[in-house]
Order: structure tokens, then C-alpha cells, then sequence
């Protein structure tokens, strides 16, 4: 389980999962201070994504792809 290299590769490969499946995708960002590292996560138990980084430029697109996500979970019908 690597890690993808670009974000553009990570955040279009992570809507592909969440539009997939969305009740089975998990999505978790974790931040390491010590390092000064964020990584990015997404699941669904067949697939996982992965990207790190340590670039401040990369917390917005990871807001924009976020709140993206957020959207199209709310859009849904159940």
C-alpha cells in the first residue's frame, strides 16, 4: 500500500471511490506536528488510497476536496 505521488491523481481516484460506493467509503486526514506531514486517507476495505504530503499549499485543495465530498454526501437520496 503506497502512497499516489500527485494530488490531482489522489482527489480524482478518491471521487471515483466515494461515488462508487458511498456508504462503505471512509475518508481520514491525520496530521504528525513532529514531522510536519499530513496524510490523507480513503478507504472502502478493497481499495485504499493514500497521499502525503508536507506542503501547506495541499490544505486547501484537501479543504476544497473535502468540503466536495461533503456536498455530494448530503446530495444524495436515501
Amino acid at each position: 500500500m503506497g502512497y499516489i505521488e500527485s494530488w490531482e491523481e489522489f482527489s480524482k481516484a478518491a471521487v471515483r471511490l466515494h461515488s462508487q460506493n458511498p456508504w462503505k467509503v471512509r475518508f481520514v486526514v491525520k496530521y504528525r506536528h513532529c514531522d510536519g506531514t499530513l496524510v490523507c486517507k480513503m478507504t472502502d476495505d478493497k481499495v485504499c488510497l493514500k497521499y502525503q504530503t508536507d506542503q501547506l499549499q495541499d490544505v486547501k485543495k484537501l479543504e476544497k476536496l473535502s468540503s466536495s465530498l461533503m456536498r455530494n454526501m448530503v446530495s444524495k437520496e436515501r
